[in-house]
């Protein structure tokens, strides 16, 4: 199929807003994008989330173990922080270039057989790729791990059209099969143990050894079985892309398992969906990216498979080549000057891994396809909307400290808060609290008296020292947040009584 890509409107600017580099904004003004988030509020859904003990074993055992790793192998680089510095203004230089190095993509991708074709939103590439599968007469797909089709639905808009896409990614396998959601960026299926994917595999799964037990090599080796017979039977594949290069036209994959080396090489035709912000501007760049994304992620020195292909290769991979580049509401988000560096996230998750909010709410609570750190500012830029997202936070700083490309995750989620005050979107209560804390904060004396007055709060506390119930609004806090009650004796007078001894 010679199918003519969708071409972005020459010269045209994003309205009230230019780039950085004062070139053009490739697609316009972008359609709205589609909602990126489900189900219930972050605060609702966290309640929910607290009181599975289960869920938190699970995450628990699983973000230490990562997070272990990875500080061993990060360890071993004596010039990690210059590998993440450099990472940083690569990604820096793909914001200020982004219209001229996707035009390069798309010519190199062109010149070596490929076809190009340029999605505003979700239900753009979905009819994009949902068109391209009908041509081949075919009702099966098989999938690369992606977060992009994740986000705009893609599977269930397939379903739609009577055909079926099937995970090759374990994990993703495992939420295909339980008609889950995934609650990881890198483990779509943390929150489940391995008694659980027995379970699952037993019930959900037509081929699985009727004597299956929860040993982990038995799991993965029926999952193995399971797949082998799709990839050997499946005419059209579909993935997403962790790089794609502007100067050659190549595009890569990296996993641990060797689904995504059989999607990307067996089936006659491959369709790429990739997020516009995935560029890099040369193939010596992915020195850089290849030794921070395994490291941040997966706690390994190198990716087991990276797999790259430029274009078509006669009698080697597939014979047809498309590549959907998706906008998805990224074109707002570049021209917001603070909350664009979320673009520059290679999904590592590590930020994940770290966060004590993630670590205790898991994945589902954020209700997006985007969890943790990244997603609370992510999503909300994506799709424009008002939300609590930014609110899901603790500021500790974690996220900024482990992030291979330098994003400033707490910074932003403090500006994305202040846009939610600002737009009344967070309610009074908000506003009036500011302007209290304001009022006080802005005269010594005013202070004083407060932090003193806040002494009062230790008749609240139990034996153990801790505030577990506030009465008022203040039960809003305490309700999933124990408080250490206020000490004594306030700094300022701790250290006003010092001052007078040394004196």
């Amino acid at each position: 199929m010679n199918a003519q890509p969708a071409r972005p409107a020459s010269g045209t600017t994003l309205p009230g807003h230019g780039t950085p580099s004062g070139s053009t904004v490739f697609l316009g003004m972008p359609a709205p994008a589609d909602p990126l988030h489900w189900g219930p509020s972050f605060p609702d859904a966290a309640r929910r989330e607290l009181g599975n003990d289960q869920l938190r074993r699970n995450l628990s055992h699983a973000t230490s173990t990562i997070r272990a790793k990875r500080a061993a192998v990060v360890g071993e680089v004596p010039d990690w922080e210059a590998l993440r510095d450099a990472g940083s203004a690569l990604k820096t230089q793909v914001m200020d270039n982004l219209p001229e190095l996707l035009e390069e993509l798309e010519r190199n991708v062109t010149a070596r057989g490929g076809v190009v074709h340029w999605a505003r939103d979700a239900a753009e590439a979905n009819r994009i790729v949902a068109d391209l599968i009908h041509a081949k007469d075919t009702t099966e797909v098989v999938k690369v791990k992606s977060m992009a089709t994740q986000e705009i639905g893609l599977n269930e808009a397939l379903e739609a059209e009577g055909i079926h896409a099937v995970e090759t990614d374990l994990a993703e396998l495992i939420v295909q099969l339980a008609d889950d959601m995934p609650s990881h960026i890198l483990v779509p299926a943390i929150h489940r143990n391995r008694a659980e994917i027995r379970d699952i595999f037993t019930e959900r799964m037509d081929d699985a050894p009727p004597d299956l037990t929860d040993v982990p090599r038995e799991l993965a080796m029926a999952a193995r079985a399971h797949l082998r017979r799709k990839f050997l039977s499946t005419k059209v594949a579909v993935s997403g892309a962790n790089f794609g290069v502007a100067e050659t036209g190549t595009l890569s994959v990296v996993e641990s398992e060797g689904n995504g080396r059989m999607c990307l090489t067996l089936p006659e035709t491959l369709i790429t969906v990739m997020g516009i912000e995935k560029l890099i501007p040369r193939f010596t760049d992915l020195e850089v990216f290849l030794q921070l994304l395994p490291r941040s992620s997966t706690g390994e020195r190198m990716n087991p498979y990276t797999s790259m292909w430029t274009g078509v290769t006669p009698g080697d991979g597939p014979s047809e080549f498309h590549l959907v580049l998706l906008d998805n509401g990224r074109t707002r988000v570049l021209a917001d000057e603070v909350g664009r560096s979320a673009l520059h996230c290679i999904r590592c998750s590590a930020c994940l891994n770290v966060c004590p909010v993630y670590e205790r709410v898991g994945g589902h609570a954020y209700g997006s396809v985007y969890p943790g750190p990244i997603g609370a500012i992510l999503t909300p830029q994506l799709t424009g909307e008002s939300s609590d997202l930014p609110y899901a936070s603790t500021l500790c700083g974690a996220c900024y400290d482990v992030c291979p490309v330098k994003i400033d995750i707490p910074s932003i989620l403090v500006d994305l808060r202040a846009r939610e005050v600002e737009s009344g979107s967070a309610g009074r209560g908000w506003g009036m609290a500011m302007k209290a804390a304001a009022t006080v904060m802005s005269d010594g004396g005013r202070f004083r008296r407060a932090a003193r007055l806040g002494r009062v709060g230790r008749v609240a506390g139990g034996r153990d020292g801790v505030i577990s119930r506030l009465p008022g609004p203040g039960a809003a806090w305490t309700d999933s947040r124990d408080l250490p009650v206020p000490p004594k004796q306030t700094f300022r007078d701790w250290w006003a009584g010092h001052e007078k001894e040394d004196g």
